[in-house]
């Protein structure tokens, strides 16, 4: 049997990507498999000795107490506190102040920065995900990482970009090692993308992928059932038409998927083509 090939320092870093590794704690490597230095095998064993008599420290004034963090709010109170905070929002910024000290959440603790939009907050279409990744959490912008670049393509196929368009997504914070976020966590900022929405006003709300969609179009349906249909979003004063669709990230691991993803995009720029301008 032919051993196996080893993987290319490319393929590890890719590897360790895809599994959270994002930052080194060092600067070289160290490999702890490899035999002890030399010095240090060749050193004779030392004979036991009874432990030497230390003299006792002056005393030295004790420290005072650090007082601990404060304790997370239980998972229905930090709801029940994301929905009062996220209805008292009278615009945008007010609501971007309110969830960067909102600590109900705690994919705040693990993240870099809050991610909260990009885009135009007058635009007539708005576009949410699920949550940032690691160029986001960096950059502090939803969709900037190769799925961003995906996404901009795709509305540039249709003759817009950020500035013409509003992105957001359901959770701000990054999930540790890109992990899927839990219900408890989605369900908690769920109030804030609903205000969000609700402030923007848009005329086209676009869901990327899977668990916006369901998240905020209250559907157990999978993504392959959902995209390219019109459902309305009921913000509790208007109705506006959504459209589901895939997920960058989906399209560039399932690049077959793009002939799908451009019929909704096609579905998007005649609905636009439709809308009777804005009154002033």
């Amino acid at each position: 049997m032919m051993p196996e090939p080893r993987p290319s320092a490319r393929e590890l870093l890719a590897f360790y990507l895809e599994a959270g590794v994002d930052c080194a704690l060092m600067d070289e490597p160290v490999n702890r498999l490899v035999d002890a230095p030399e010095s240090v095998r060749a050193a004779p064993p030392q004979p036991i000795l009874s432990p030497p008599v230390l003299a006792q420290p002056a005393a030295t004034p004790r420290a005072a107490p650090v007082a601990p963090p404060a304790a997370a709010l239980p998972p229905d109170a930090a709801i029940v506190s994301a929905r009062e905070a996220a209805r008292a929002a009278p615009s945008l910024q007010a609501l971007r102040e309110l969830l960067a000290a909102f600590d109900g959440c705690a994919l705040k603790m693990t993240a870099t920065q809050l991610v909260f939009a990009d885009g135009n907050p007058q635009a007539r279409i708005m576009l949410v995900g699920e949550a940032p990744g690691r160029e986001e959490d960096i950059e502090g912008l939803p969709f900037v990482g190769r799925s961003g670049k995906l996404l901009d393509r795709m509305l540039a196929a249709i003759g817009l970009d950020r500035s013409t368009v509003y992105i957001a997504n359901v959770i701000p914070w990054r999930p540790p090692g890109n992990r899927t976020p839990t219900p408890q966590e989605t369900q908690t900022c769920l109030p804030f993308i609903q205000r969000q929405i609700e402030l923007v006003d848009p005329d086209i709300l676009v869901t990327l992928g899977n668990p916006s969609t369901q998240t905020l179009l209250s559907t157990r349906e999978g993504i392959m059932k959902t995209r390219g249909r019109w459902i309305d979003y009921d913000t509790g004063s208007r109705s506006i038409r959504a459209l589901p669709t895939f997920h960058p990230a989906y399209l560039l691991r399932s690049p077959s998927y793009k002939r799908m993803a451009w019929q909704d995009l096609r579905a998007i720029a005649t609905a636009l083509g439709a809308l009777p301008p804005r009154s002033t």
